[in-house]
């Protein structure tokens, strides 16, 4: 009797086992563009708040401003003139403090101008103002943007909040609305009682103040070498 004939082995080799791909880890350089230096942040910061404060300290006492005594109608337009401009070199600091309240009074009542404002200054912190120095280019939409780009970007950003939206609108009705109450303040309060003879070394105090803040903002806008 024959012998029964072997087995037939397989010929087909099973399909492997598809390659798990892990993700990429992310690059260190990208993520260093969204991300400002936290020293400069501080130091900004910092100069920011000590400006604040120095130009603070030279306001008038609240109630001196307030004083319904001191309120008088002018005899003349020139009269007007004159008490304006005595109380504007006294009062500045309170004058400037109520157009600033004027604004945000104006902002918190319509909260999508605030959003937009408040996101258009964290494009112009985290995008240039607090960039490290080292940082890589801004990579965007497929491509990458020179700082000069970024730069031009950011205006027009501005450009188009400010003056194309109603951002605008409410930003010059709130201080306009500021400088009319400062003018009518300043043209009906009699300046007789005021010590006329300070304001000259305050206004250099506060020149001086105001240059500083402006010379550290566009040293902080070029420290990182860019134009």
């Amino acid at each position: 009797m024959a012998s029964a004939a072997p087995p037939l082995l397989p010929t087909t080799v099973p399909a492997a086992a598809p390659a798990t791909v892990l993700p990429a880890a992310p690059d260190a350089a990208a993520t260093s563009i969204a991300s400002p230096d936290p020293a400069a942040t501080r130091a900004f910061l910092g100069r920011l708040y000590d400006s604040a404060k120095r130009s603070l300290s030279g306001a008038r006492p609240w109630p001196e401003l307030l004083d319904r005594a001191a309120l008088s109608r002018p005899d003349s337009l020139s009269d007007a003139t004159a008490r304006l401009r005595k109380n504007l070199a006294y009062f500045r600091v309170n004058y400037a403090a109520l157009v600033a309240l004027s604004l945000a009074v104006s902002l918190l009542a319509h909260p999508f101008s605030l959003a937009a404002l408040l996101a258009l200054l964290a494009a112009w912190c985290f995008l240039y103002l607090l960039r490290p120095a080292d940082a890589a280019p801004l990579n965007a939409f497929g491509r990458t943007f020179s700082d000069r780009e970024t730069l031009g970007g950011l205006i027009a950003a501005s450009v188009f909040v400010v003056f194309l939206t109603s951002v605008g609108g409410i930003i010059f009705s709130a201080l306009a609305l500021g400088a009319a109450v400062v003018c009518a303040h300043g043209a009906f309060r009699v300046p007789e009682d005021l010590f006329l003879d300070e304001v000259p070394d305050q206004g250099i105090v506060g020149n001086a103040a105001t240059l500083n803040l402006l010379s550290f903002i566009n040293g902080a806008a070029g420290g990182g070498g860019r134009v």
